[in-house]
């Protein structure tokens, strides 16, 4: 249900504008509904199991086939389209199942390719590489950028370097292709109680400085959210990220921009803050 400016109810029922409490389906309970599907199938392995609750494409049925589900059912994204879709979920299961048996995509996600820097979807050189120093892609330094990467243009036109034209590349199975039956439960090795992940392999945010453009979301939510782990150059405003960082990935699920930012492997042990000792500086 819902609440009007007005204290009126929506839906309101009759010309009392009574309601009462509904549920909740689609995507908001596909959380729950994987725990759910994933909990059985580990108290009964081989259990057959009948998944619902968020499968909005081929890639979130996946995602409940790996959780150990046999058949799955889809009722909230029929409603938001029509019954089409499950031919296009069936169809992108196939490509899924497919593309496992091809090894030069292993770093593809599912039908995604890895992601290439880029600047708001175009390709970019670094230039870095190019001046020596970095350069942010906002105000005059982006003019900066444009005419550093014309500049280069130029240079290769003059010295007629030649780029071979793009070929489309053709890939051969060279895995057996799996069946639906093969992957079901796929990912029940991977979940555990909290107690048994590892509390020393820790992660820390990496930024791809060519692909930030300078919006500042990762330092807002680390500022207040976080450990203030993040800094910004005062002229540039390009982010550094510290050794303060606990890798809680909060900067990273409110970029914008997908694969700017990463986690990679702390390399150093951590040392929590957590403050000035209470015999240091106390409290009261």
């Amino acid at each position: 249900m819902g609440l009007k400016a007005d204290g009126t109810p929506w839906p309101a029922v009759g010309t009392g504008k009574r309601t009462t409490y509904g549920g909740v389906s689609g995507t908001a309970i596909r959380p729950i509904a994987l725990r759910a599907v994933t909990t059985i199938a580990r108290a009964l392995p081989g259990f057959p199991i009948l998944a619902t609750g968020g499968i909005d494409s081929a890639e979130s049925g996946l995602q409940f086939l790996h959780s150990g589900a046999s058949v799955l059912q889809v009722c909230s994204a029929v409603q938001n389209q029509d019954f089409t879709i499950i031919q296009d979920y069936c169809t992108g299961l196939k490509a899924l199942l497919y593309l496992k048996s091809i090894e030069e995509l292993q770093d593809w996600d599912g039908q995604s390719p890895a992601t290439r820097s880029h600047q708001k979807g175009k390709p970019v050189p670094c230039i870095a590489e190019l001046v020596g120093k970095k350069l942010p892609s906002f105000g005059p330094y982006l003019e900066k950028r444009k005419k550093i990467i014309a500049e280069e243009k130029f240079r290769l036109k003059e010295e007629n370097a030649t780029f071979p034209p793009l070929e489309r590349n053709h890939f051969i199975p060279k895995k057996t292709i799996p069946s639906v039956k093969d992957v079901i439960g796929k990912a029940l090795q991977y979940l555990g109680t909290y107690g048994e992940l590892s509390n020393i392999e820790q992660v820390v945010a990496v930024i791809d400085e060519e692909m930030c453009i300078n919006c500042g979301k990762c330092y807002m939510t680390c500022n207040d959210s976080g450990y203030q782990a993040i800094q910004f150059d005062p002229e540039t405003h390009l982010p550094t990220i510290t050794d303060a960082c606990t890798g809680c990935t909060l900067c990273l699920s409110v970029c914008p921009i997908i694969d700017c930012i990463k986690m990679v492997s702390r390399t150093t042990p951590y040392e929590p803050k957590r403050g000035l000792p209470l015999a240091v500086n106390p409290v009261c």
